[in-house]
């Protein structure tokens, strides 16, 4: 039953482009494990320095911010439907490498996270730089979860403007992030 069951998923990851998948609760080890796997399977075929770099930087920051949601979601009703919603992928197309990654978000997140990143999709990567510059001078604000420089690195390195959907599931949505390089 499940060797059916698994030869159909390897087809389905193999016909979509996908070299890595990992869906569940994400841990610092499963994070590093699956950096340094997606940078030698890069440097065997053998792509320029750059690319590695951006694949593996923004595979890291999209996995820590689905890590760091979950976790800040501790007193959340839907902690655990949240903790154990993400999912990320790295694969490759005709156009480059992809990095897509998702995860369950509390409905008020959803509406603050989508004016964030309609805003800097509309920016060219000169805007994207200054607003990088910009954030980093910021103060944090209190129960922040970061410096808000995570989105924007991303798409500074992204070789086309981010992509990203949100899915409505009962009282949560299903937010994708997809970035090229």
């Amino acid at each position: 039953m499940f060797d059916k069951m698994l030869i159909d998923l390897k087809g389905t990851l193999e016909a979509s482009g996908i070299l890595i998948s990992f869906s569940g609760r994400f841990s610092q080890g499963i994070i590093e494990e699956l950096g340094e796997a997606i940078k030698k399977h890069m440097e065997a075929e053998d792509r320029p320095r750059n690319d590695i770099y951006n694949v593996f930087a923004i595979f890291v920051e999209t996995s820590h911010n689905i890590k760091k949601y979950a976790t800040s979601k501790i007193s959340s009703n839907f902690y655990d439907r949240i903790y154990n919603s993400g999912i990320v992928t790295i694969g490759k197309t005709e156009e480059g490498y992809f990095i897509c990654s998702g995860n369950l978000i509390e409905e008020s997140d959803a509406k603050l996270l989508s004016a964030n990143l309609d805003l800097l999709i509309q920016m060219d990567k000169e805007q994207l730089r200054q607003q990088y510059k910009a954030q980093r001078k910021k103060e944090l604000p209190p129960g922040s979860l970061g410096a808000g420089l995570g989105l924007i690195d991303i798409a500074r390195k992204s070789s086309k403007p981010l992509d990203y959907s949100l899915l409505k599931i009962d009282e949560l949505s299903f937010f994708t992030l997809t970035v090229m390089v």
